[in-house]
């Protein structure tokens, strides 16, 4: 069995800081091999995600990597030691991307080439790819039978004659990839079963790597709902493990923020114990830069070897408890969300860019009659509401008021880490914003009410204080005043710098 890496190191833009080594602002270009370089001999990280979705793709990462760091990479094997994995554009969500794809694709064959040619064997230094916004086994399907036919397949190709491609241009290793689907909203994770079984009975792979997001559904559905998602598939994946002798190996996409699963160099222990069942973890910008190095390393070191535990497989019973959980925190945090969208936007726009990236806007998993509400990406999401002084984790609480006893009891042992969460997040929230957002955006109402509701639940049901009482929390909630003013005077340079500090307090920009 091959090694399964245990922390992926991706180029989430979420860090408030920038490393000493990149050139600008913006890690971009070159800049960004030099990261993953840094990754696999700084942080000891064990697998790097190259990411080819929303952004002009390096498809000859693997030529640089070898040719600038070749003493390190002749000890350490790419494909073998550390990994290096690419995730896709998916070409039937994301139309202009389709040609980046292929283009993708396409480079695989040729860094087997230089790999086989640099350690003077038979290497595969990139064999797995991420697609995106999985929803059917169909879709993982077609990109493994892609990779077979369109791209190992055309050395078979005759050209002219009794001429094969393969003769202009040799043989085409890997023969095959593997396909680790990235599950991102609630219809999906619900049906996580029949998208891995799907695909193991067309494919037969000898073992699976599934990858859950966590950021884009805690946007899109409410921290609490995203949290349950993810353990509802973990128990499904162990599930379908123990019936059909698969291997998985979940890999779970989090952040440093609650929001966004709180996994950072101070709390990656509670982060750890939270995901029983997982056994990669994304290592993210700000979990990379936003901290000090030998505590960032350390913290990679531990949960490189720490031990996988099973999650708690549910019964019947308890996943409908946790679904009626989910859409009844879902009801209320939506359209909470629907109605802040104005506000959200104009932060995200004074954001500091962290990453070269082309303009990414999410469809917010809510649409009305009167139309469909946009978003910003979950990192600027979350950034934007915590410069607003409303930390979005604790937006939809109040419905928690409406569990019975039993799903109280289910939310309060299956969300081990609920308080630590969520008193994290508390300490950043401004009493003063809602009026001040209220007045600037023309918010009705009821919003602001709902809101109150949440604050309420949050003191007076789980106890849990407004606000906090160090130096850095309290400086971040006078600053989100301060930020809220310039918004109202459209004072924007001076909000941009206030945003700016704000996300270095909080070590990450969302």
């Amino acid at each position: 069995m091959r090694k399964i890496p245990r922390t992926m190191s991706t180029q989430h833009p979420d860090n408030a800081k920038v490393p000493d080594w990149s050139k600008g602002e913006i890690i971009e270009g070159d800049d960004e091999v030099v990261e993953a370089y840094y990754s696999y001999l700084n942080l000891k990280i064990h697998e790097v995600m190259w990411d080819a979705e929303g952004k002009d793709v390096d498809t000859h990462v693997v030529r640089k990597l070898l040719s600038n760091y070749s003493e390190y990479f002749r000890e350490k094997i790419i494909g073998e030691d550390i990994f290096l994995t690419y995730r896709l554009p998916n070409p039937k969500i994301e139309g202009a991307e389709r040609k980046v794809f292929a283009e993708t694709m396409e480079s695989i064959p040729i860094a087997y080439d230089l790999a086989k040619e640099f350690y003077k064997g038979e290497k595969i230094p990139v064999f797995e790819v991420i697609l995106p916004f999985t929803t059917s086994p169909e879709e993982i399907i077609s990109v493994s039978k892609y990779y077979e036919k369109a791209v190992s397949g055309e050395e078979d190709i005759e050209l002219y004659d009794g001429i094969y491609v393969r003769d202009l241009v040799g043989e085409m290793y890997p023969k095959s990839i593997e396909v680790i689907p990235l599950i991102e909203d609630k219809d999906s994770m619900f049906r996580v079963r029949d998208i891995v079984t799907g695909y193991f009975k067309v494919i037969r792979p000898k073992y699976m790597r599934v990858f859950l997001a966590r950021s884009d559904p805690a946007m899109n559905y409410g921290m609490i709902p995203a949290i349950f998602m993810a353990k509802y598939a973990l128990s499904t994946l162990y599930s379908i493990k123990n019936e059909t002798g698969l291997d998985i190996f979940p890999i779970i996409g989090v952040g440093s923020l609650p929001m966004r699963g709180h996994l950072n160099p101070i709390n990656y222990r509670n982060a750890l114990e939270e995901y029983d069942g997982v056994y990669t973890f994304t290592i993210q910008s700000a979990f990379k830069y936003d901290y000090d190095e030998p505590i960032v390393k350390d913290a990679i070191s531990k949960i490189n070897e720490y031990t996988v535990k099973e999650p708690r497989i549910f019964t019947n019973n308890e996943e409908e408890i946790l679904k009626k959980i989910v859409e009844g925190y879902v009801s209320t945090y939506q359209p909470i969300i629907e109605s802040l969208a104005p506000a959200i936007n104009y932060i995200a726009l004074n954001l500091p860019r962290r990453r070269a990236r082309k303009l990414h806007i999410s469809l917010f998993g809510y649409a009305r009659s009167t139309g469909k509400v946009t978003l910003p990406r979950a990192i600027s999401f979350v950034g934007s509401l915590y410069s607003l002084g409303i930390p979005p984790e604790i937006i939809g609480l109040s419905s928690l008021s409406r569990l019975s006893e039993e799903e109280w009891n289910f939310l309060r042992e299956n969300y081990k880490k609920m308080e630590i969460d969520l008193r994290e997040s508390a300490k950043f929230i401004n009493p003063d914003a809602l009026d001040r957002i209220k007045d600037i955006w023309n918010l009705d109402e009821w919003v602001t009410w709902k809101i109150k509701q949440d604050l309420d639940f949050l003191e007076n049901n789980l106890g849990i204080p407004i606000g906090g009482s160090d130096y850095e929390s309290k400086k971040h909630v006078l600053l989100s005043s301060l930020a809220l003013l310039a918004c109202k005077e459209k004072r924007e340079e001076e909000l941009r710098e206030y945003i700016r500090e704000m996300a270095i307090l909080r070590k990450s920009l969302g």
